[in-house]
């Protein structure tokens, strides 16, 4: 019983002005921590901006509603964002709208391919790059 109060010889004496040593553990402080789910800066990723998705997905609507287009995916690379368009979901896209960068000066960033990898467009202005979708048919007479 004595061991067990602090009495004997095996026992070190703690007051309660005792000084403990203490390791600091070595962490990132929280302003050098990524913001929660973000993925390193080293990797940068080309995206389409908020009116350049607007404009697709007016296209987009007025395609669905009138029952030509059923599904998208949206996939931004390192080199290029694309928009794919199907018509069935288990299918191959239809068309891919794709912002490449490295294309931005010399034939324009945004362009239209088939599901065959034609080109139907290319140019600088993404409203006049996907009006090549939105073209109905016409009766000449």
């Amino acid at each position: 019983m004595a061991a067990a109060a602090g009495n004997g010889p095996s026992s070190s004496r703690l007051s309660s002005r005792s000084v403990l040593p203490f390791a600091a553990q070595s962490r990132p402080s929280p302003t050098e921590l990524p913001p929660a789910g973000s993925q390193p800066s080293a990797l940068p990723v080309v995206s389409f901006n908020r009116l350049e998705l607007r404009e697709i997905l007016n296209l987009y609507g007025r395609k669905v509603a009138a029952g030509e287009w059923r599904d998208y995916a949206i996939d931004c690379l390192k080199d290029r964002a694309v928009f794919s368009v199907f018509r069935r979901t288990s299918e191959v896209p239809m068309y891919r709208i794709e912002k490449d960068l490295r294309l931005a000066r010399r034939q324009g960033a945004y362009s239209v391919i088939t599901a065959s990898g034609l080109i139907l467009k290319r140019g600088h202005d993404l409203a006049r790059v996907i009006s090549v979708l939105d073209r109905s048919l016409r009766v000449v007479g």
